[in-house]
């Protein structure tokens, strides 16, 4: 699994406030993502805030309302599985191309928490559900805050 080798991170969210932005397709994985992020952000003393975005392609512009009206980090989870056509291609670049741009433009971070999938047992092996393998909410989440941590520091 790509899950091999990750880092333990220690996180801190105190005086945090987080922002969680879900995309809505593939409901079983997604509700696998979002718990999975609510329990990192949760045992770390962030704030938590919570908003749907209806697919991964909006992920980049609700994320950036999100920071630009008062989260210090956003969890970006969304779940794209390839299909027949090119539509995997583009929707998969625009999430990630739009989510680095949001964090480049705002100078805040984004956790990527966005599944791109071969077929829907990959999203399930990776969704933090019993049974799964990883848990990428989790790691999203853990990631937003490290590098909230680092900003800190280097901003302080």
């Amino acid at each position: 699994m790509s899950g091999a080798g990750s880092p333990t991170l220690n996180v801190d969210g105190t005086g945090l406030t987080v922002a969680i932005v879900a995309g809505q397709w593939h409901a079983e994985i997604s509700a696998g993502l979002l718990a999975g992020a609510r329990r990192v952000l949760e045992a770390s003393g962030a704030t938590i805030v919570e908003y749907a975005a209806p697919g991964s392609f909006e992920l980049p512009v609700v994320s950036k309302a999100a920071l630009e009206n008062g989260a210090d980090a956003v969890v970006a989870l969304g779940v794209i599985i390839r299909g027949g056509t090119p539509h995997f291609e583009f929707v998969s670049s625009a999430a990630t191309d739009g989510l680095t741009r949001v964090a480049l433009d705002t100078g805040k971070p984004v956790g990527f928490g966005v599944l791109t999938l071969e077929n829907e047992q990959q999203g399930l092996d990776r969704a933090g559900l019993p049974g799964s393998k990883e848990d990428k909410g989790a790691e999203a989440a853990e990631a937003a805050l490290a590098t909230a941590q680092a900003l800190r520091i280097i901003r302080a």
